[in-house]
């Protein structure tokens, strides 16, 4: 197997030129025999590295998944672009199992995905003997290790399948593990020495913002009235929220429902059903709903409460823009969410570890640096730039010399011998009477109303920019008292300067992400015409064949349809997105919408002029092809089809610098050799053919059939 064919398996089922990071290398590995682990980032696309092997290696590649939802999501999205897979798990009637058994047993399938209760079931691995197996892969592959073992316990009996498939690669596959947990995958399944692939966690396509809780589900409102086609999920700490928020939304309008593990099975798996399908597009739910799901148009998340850790954070955020295009992600926070967080996690076992990740998640909400780089930072990944699309980069806040506020701040914690909280310590600073400072004889400290000319509510957040920048630290275990970093004393007594944000300016900073979500939603607004009339097509062909629409096409390249507005099988046949069986399957339903919305953007623009007519205007102006449809919304090829109308209407100007100086004699020659009558296809196979694929497409063929006709009715007359 090489590369090359691996890159053709990818055009011809999924239609994308090229991998992403990381996916190839993993690809030749197993080619290479060779056991791997893989980290990818949810929406990084791991499922290609298995899925690719298995359709250009001979034999079946066994995928090996915990999660019912996302194996049949998988096999349907696999069957709808021409690759046979099934699946064997507990759903089954014994008559479909036995159709599944009886294909693979026939060597029909490309794919297997089975439940680990089924893998490990007795007689199992015997069956599997009975053909040849390529490659196995291991979904969710983190519950293999020791932290996994309540989730799924057969995971920890899969070693079992490098002691009977010894000469069987090995690829497991997970978004979720750190150092020691990608160790423990490797001794529970037995492939030690296998190569560890980390891709990039970075997800530029996301916007990441954070916004203080208070009214939000006002907040929300507004947000989704800048969404009012698009898919998302709304994340909440309980149960009793989710059913409260989504009832909220419905008396404003919004189809949402909500999903929580009370709810009986078969609601649960309706909301789930209904969301997959684009009936309902907002579902408000526990962290429960998510994790089975491979929907790729998710095109936003809410946190509605901060949750435990960056990792979870993360991997629901991962959930949105799967398909590449853009996607917004918006966590709301506030200290009470923290504390309460706090209490939920008490004393069990690993208490201290998941107070500290709990810290790390509130540093992030309260940071005013840019937070995909304190994300990536946090999965050691090295980010050196910032983002330019979090709320902080979009809008970043001004600075100035806080020197002398953090030396009064730090003062004042140490003169107050680190033994109150925030509040006192502000209290003090601000020279408040209250009795307890009176009591406790507070107000005889040097600093007692060195900072009275600061509101509380500034000062609140500028102790949180100390904690944030490691001047300052609240020592939780100690009744949340406010404590002296070691950084503290370069402030006090070693000259270092402090650089803290202007207040007013987070105010302003506010306001501008509200113009700027304005702006976003304008630019939508524009789009919509013709991404809705696709999307309803897209809605129409999977009512018809029984499958979620986003396994037609996703959002990703219907919004590439949107652009390049194909109108020809070459033209769509270019699209990412669109493999050979979706181009045959679906392509013309699309290309009817698109040559209808042309139609009428022509007709509308051109005014008294013909549109062939206004494009040769163009063109001899100075315009490229090029140019001329991006100015008048056309696809490069409908120019040239307007360029060569012209030109056989006696038009006076030179067609062939749009073409090579041989492609006449190549069309020549073509049609010398080929039958009688060939069509524009088999001319131009023949010319790319021999002369290679660059040499010709059909937008120039057209303009050399329209130079040659006249040059034949020029020598005749």
């Amino acid at each position: 197997m090489t590369p090359e064919q691996a890159r053709a398996a990818l055009k011809k089922y999924f239609g994308y030129d090229d991998f992403r990071p990381q996916q190839l290398s993993i690809i030749e590995s197993v080619y290479a025999g060779k056991d791997g682990i893989v980290l990818m980032p949810t929406g990084g696309g791991k499922s290609m590295c298995f899925q690719i092997p298995a359709v250009t290696m001979p034999g079946t590649a066994v995928v090996v998944s915990p999660l019912i939802s996302l194996m049949k999501d998988q096999v349907d999205g696999l069957n709808a672009v021409g690759i046979r897979a099934a699946f064997l798990n507990s759903t089954q009637s014994g008559s479909e199992s036995h159709g599944v058994e009886t294909a693979y047993e026939d060597g029909e399938l490309h794919l297997l995905y089975v439940s680990p209760e089924k893998l490990l079931s007795p007689g199992f691995f015997t069956f599997l003997k009975r053909r040849n197996i390529c490659l196995f892969a291991i979904d969710e592959a983190h519950c293999i290790s020791a932290w996994g073992h309540d989730f799924r316990p057969e995971y920890t009996q899969l070693k079992r399948l490098k002691e009977a498939f010894p000469d069987v690669p090995i690829l497991a596959l997970t978004a979720t593990a750190d150092r020691l947990t990608r160790r423990d995958m490797a001794e529970q399944l037995g492939i030690a020495e296998a190569q560890q692939f980390i891709a990039s966690f970075n997800r530029p396509n996301l916007s990441l913002a954070v916004r203080p809780g208070r009214k939000r589900r006002e907040q929300i409102i507004n947000f989704l009235r800048d969404r009012p086609f698009e898919a998302g999920i709304i994340y909440c700490l309980s149960r009793k929220q989710t059913e409260a928020l989504a009832g909220k939304l419905r008396e404003a309008g919004y189809q949402a429902e909500a999903y929580h593990a009370g709810l009986p099975a078969a609601e649960r798996a309706r909301v789930q059903s209904d969301f997959i399908n684009d009936k309902n597009q907002i579902v408000c739910a526990t962290i429960a709903f998510g994790m089975g799901i491979d929907k790729s148009n998710v095109r936003w998340v809410i946190h509605y409460s901060m949750p435990k850790n960056l990792e979870n954070y993360y991997q629901e955020i991962g959930r949105a823009g799967r398909d590449g295009a853009e996607a917004d992600t918006l966590l709301f926070y506030s200290y009470n969410d923290y504390m309460t967080l706090k209490d939920m996690i008490g004393s069990n076992g690993n208490a201290d570890i998941q107070l500290a990740k709990l810290d790390r998640m509130k540093e992030y909400a309260d940071s005013l640096a840019c937070r995909r780089r304190i994300l990536l930072n946090y999965f050691s990944e090295d980010h050196g730039e910032d983002c330019g699309n979090c709320d902080i980069c979009e809008n970043p806040p001004e600075r100035f010399d806080g020197t002398v506020l953090a030396q009064k701040a730090l003062s004042a914690v140490a003169r107050l011998r680190e033994s109150v909280g925030v509040g006192m310590a502000i209290d003090v600073l601000r020279g408040s009477a209250r009795a307890e400072i009176r009591n406790r004889r507070y107000d005889q400290i040097k600093t007692y109303g060195a900072g009275r000319d600061i509101s509380a509510f500034d000062w609140n957040q500028y102790f949180s920019q100390l904690i944030s920048l490691g001047y300052l630290y609240v020592a939780h275990e100690d009744f949340n008292k406010v404590k002296l970093a070691p950084a503290a004393r370069r402030v006090l007594f070693e000259g270092e300067t402090v650089e803290l944000v202007k207040m007013t300016t987070i105010k302003e900073r506010r306001e501008q992400e509200d113009k700027k979500t304005a702006q976003r939603a304008s630019v939508r607004k524009e789009k919509v015409g013709l991404f809705e009339e696709l999307r309803a097509v897209r809605r129409e062909l999977a009512q018809q064949f029984g499958i979620p629409p986003y396994l037609v096409f996703n959002d990703a390249t219907l919004q590439e349809m949107v652009a390049e507005k194909p109108i020809t099988d070459a033209e769509m046949a270019r699209i990412s997105g669109v493999g050979e069986r979706k181009l045959h399957r679906f392509g013309d339903a699309f290309m009817t919408v698109i040559r209808k919305h042309v139609r009428r953007e022509d007709k509308a623009s051109r005014g008294d002029t013909p549109s062939h007519e206004a494009s040769l205007q163009a063109f001899q102006g100075g315009a490229t092809v090029q140019q001329i449809a991006e100015q008048r919304r056309l696809s490069e090829n409908t120019v040239r089809g307007h360029l060569a109308k012209c030109y056989l209407e006696g038009a006076d100007f030179d067609l062939t610098t749009l073409f090579r100086a041989e492609a006449p004699g190549w069309v020549e020659e073509a049609v010398q050799n080929l039958p009688e009558s060939p069509g524009a296809k088999d001319v131009l196979e023949y010319i790319t053919g021999k002369y290679g694929t660059d040499a010709l497409d059909y937008g120039q063929l057209h303009l050399v059939n329209a130079y040659r006709q006249r040059e034949a009715e020029n020598a005749t007359s």
